[in-house]
Parts: C-alpha cells; sequence; structure tokens
C-alpha cells in the first residue's frame, strides 16, 4: 500500500464512513449519536496532535505526556462506552474497538517520525511468508512466480519493501557468481500483488518490527492463536516484537 493511501487514524475514518454511509445509520437517533461523538472525537484528536513526544531520545517530560494521553483515552473512552452509544454501536461496528488501535498511534507517531518519512506506522498488512508457485517448469526458468503471504495486524511499526525476483544463471555457470550467502531455514489467504516487466516481477509488502494486536475479549483460542501468529513473526524476524494489548470490555458486552 503507497505511503500516502496509509490512514493511521482508523477509528476517526470510522467514525467517517458510518456519517457518510448511505443505507445504514440515516435514522434521527443514530446522526445526532454520530454528531455529539464526533464532537468529542474532534477533542481528544485535537488535543493528541498538540501533544509532542515521546520521541526517541527520552525526556524528563516523557511520562507526564504519556499520563496526559492516557487520561485523554480514559475520558474518551468514558464517553464513547456509555449505554447508548454502546447499543447503536455493537461491537461488530468497529467504532470502539479502533480506539486503541488509534492512541497507539498517537502514543508512537513522535518517536517513529524521529527516524525519517520512510518509517511505517499504523494498521497495516505485514509480510507472513512466500511461496513459489510456478504453472509448470519451464515458467519457472523465466521468473519464480513468488506468492507474498501477507497477515492483517491493529498496529504495526516496521518498514515497506520493495523486492524484485528474476530467473537467473546457475551459479557453477556463472563466470562472477559473487558471494554465496547460507540460508537460515526457519495458511495462505492474501498475497502482495506483482508488477512484472519482462521476467522481472517485483513485490511491495510491510515487514513489522513492532506488531500489536487490540482485543476486547481474549479467550484460550484467541490467546492460542496470538501465540502462534507471534511465533511465525519471530521465525521471519527474530528482532521483532509481538504485543497481545486488552482494553476493558464495554457495557453492552459484559456478561
Amino acid at each position: 500500500m503507497p505511503k500516502s493511501d496509509r490512514n493511521p487514524l482508523v477509528h476517526g475514518s470510522n467514525l467517517e464512513q458510518k456519517e457518510n454511509h448511505r443505507t445504514k445509520y440515516r435514522d434521527v437517533e443514530s446522526k445526532k449519536y454520530l454528531s455529539e461523538i464526533r464532537t468529542e472525537y474532534d477533542k481528544w484528536r485535537s488535543a493528541n496532535f498538540q501533544l509532542v513526544g515521546p520521541r526517541s531520545t527520552p525526556t524528563d517530560q516523557d511520562d507526564a505526556i504519556i499520563a496526559t494521553r492516557v487520561e485523554l483515552l480514559s475520558r474518551y473512552k468514558d464517553f464513547l462506552d456509555q449505554q447508548h452509544y454502546a447499543e447503536k454501536f455493537d461491537s461488530r461496528s468497529n467504532l470502539h474497538s479502533s480506539v486503541l488501535e488509534e492512541f497507539l498511534y498517537y502514543l508512537f507517531k513522535d518517536l517513529v517520525r524521529d527516524f525519517g518519512e520512510n518509517a511505517l506506522i499504523g494498521k497495516s498488512h505485514t509480510f507472513k511468508d512466500i511461496f513459489f508457485v510456478p504453472p509448470k517448469y519451464s515458467e519457472m526458468l523465466k521468473r519464480p512466480y513468488a506468492r507474498i503471504e501477507k497477515k492483517d495486524h491493529d498496529f504495526v511499526i516496521g518498514a515497506t519493501i520493495q523486492v524484485s525476483f528474476e530467473a537467473a544463471t546457475p551459479p557453477e555457470k556463472d563466470e562472477n557468481p559473487g558471494e554465496m550467502l547460507a540460508l537460515l531455514k526457519e495458511e495462505p489467504e492474501n498475497y502482495s500483488e506483482v508488477t512484472v516487466t519482462g521476467n522481472t516481477e517485483t513485490h511491495i509488502f510491510d515487514i513489522p518490527v513492532v506488531a500489536i494486536e487490540c482485543k476486547t475479549y481474549l479467550d484460550k483460542t484467541m490467546l492460542e492463536g496470538s501465540s502462534r501468529a507471534a511465533e511465525d513473526l519471530k521465525a521471519r524476524n527474530p528482532n521483532s516484537l509481538y504485543v497481545v494489548l486488552k482494553s476493558h470490555l464495554h457495557s453492552s458486552d459484559r456478561t
């Protein structure tokens, strides 16, 4: 995904989609509630953008800035979790669950920005695995037909990678094979798009350094799934960090 198409303000985007939906949320009550939420959301977003930090270089103000961001989150979340909003916009709408994802962007935006404009931050479909699926051997001699499997993550800090593959002359037949490096050996659904020019195929995908999954509910099955996802990530990027972050339930989801 091009950097310009990425919107880290996932909660604001969710709210905007509801405001502009052509068929749903057109009744008077929905419009009233959305207007009230919009007012409080704009205050929350503005307050977070007025704050600067933490950044890559620690300062004495970092703890106070984090505390303020958490207080802003708690205040907005308490407002949004009122019974009438929770009943009108249930968990399937993702309105409540997306708050935590956007908070993570506010928390890390200034730190990540210090690493340069190419730094990746926000919701992302990231690299999970690579497969080679040529239709027949003769085609593999032209190009490898790589498929990059991707996985959704609620929040990622990482990098966008562009890589090209093409068929090459075997090393024993190449007069200048270069340095040979040993390779480390360590359920497909989504794959990256590929651009093919001649016999060269080019893939663009995101690699997470930090991946955070936001949960409002976490049972044993979900925890086991997160554990497997963490193992997959660490196998392919050993220096990465995988975090499961759980927020409290809003009132309509309590039993």
